[in-house]
């Protein structure tokens, strides 16, 4: 088992993840976001009625809809998502495939199917879940466009802790197992790793820029957010763990054929 027949793995299944991804965020997601574009586009033409366009065309473009922009909405609804998607879930993919290589072997005696599941589940909780629950996803309408690149710093600021915190509590929960013993170890190493979101999560800025927008859509377009950062991430987790159990078992029965004959 090699790094290639992971990546090359990897990258299928972060293909088929962004397929499955793609029909959930566009049956899921994206009537909250039309929604979120509707208001925003009633908000601009009462804006105008009051004399107030410019300060709107400023914002928003003159047209929130499809005129004057780059890519239309039918477009982006469709052929752009289906893109990103695709196109994230490969990266995604062989970046998973390649860490689940790397620790092949070195979490003790689990199996490569297994170790593989464990990545993919630590990716999950560190570098999607945790950061969207201090900076959830928003939809059109909602924030300050001039504190856009102040909001993506932060995201991924602490998008880096959570994830080196993870690194560093499965480093500390491995030099305890010989000490403690595998269940405590891990528990120690949940314990640190909790202890470091929380508490950078409190030292970290605060983002409220929600206003008057309705709260049933921020919490209907939050909610179908997460659902289709689950959907890629568990997808890819499932297909993978399956195409790498199939590789451990082509590869051992190899492997028992060969000893068998070098034993004759």
């Amino acid at each position: 088992m090699t790094a290639r027949s992971f990546l090359v793995r990897g990258l299928l299944a972060g293909l088929l993840a962004g397929l499955f991804t793609f029909v959930v965020a566009h049956q899921v997601g994206e009537p909250h976001v039309e929604a979120a574009i509707g208001l925003e586009a009633a908000g601009a033409a009462a804006s105008e009625a009051d004399g107030h366009g410019e300060g709107v065309a400023a914002h928003g473009g003159e047209d929130h809809g499809d005129e004057g922009t780059t890519v239309s909405r039918g477009d982006q609804r469709t052929w752009g998502l289906l893109t990103g998607t695709v196109v994230v879930g490969t990266a995604l993919g062989g970046l998973v495939a390649l860490v689940a290589a790397g620790v092949v072997g070195r979490l003790g005696r689990i199996r490569p199917a297994q170790s593989t599941l464990l990545v993919a589940l630590l990716g999950f909780v560190s570098v999607a879940l945790v950061p969207f629950l201090k900076y959830p996803a928003t939809p059109p309408a909602v924030g300050n466009a001039e504190t856009i690149g102040e909001r993506t710093n932060e995201y991924f600021g602490y998008l880096a802790i959570s994830l080196l915190a993870a690194v560093v509590a499965v480093a500390v929960a491995r030099a305890l197992v010989p000490r403690l013993g595998g269940f405590e170890a891990v528990v120690a190493g949940v314990a640190l790793y909790l202890v470091v979101v929380v508490g950078f999560g409190q030292l970290m800025p605060t983002v409220n820029e929600v206003g008057d927008f309705p709260a049933d859509l921020l919490w209907y377009f939050r909610r179908a957010s997460l659902i289709t950062l689950a959907t890629l991430w568990g997808s890819l987790a499932v297909i993978l763990t399956f195409l790498v159990k199939r590789l451990d078992t082509s590869t051992s029965a190899v492997q028992a054929r060969r000893d068998l004959a070098a034993s004759l």
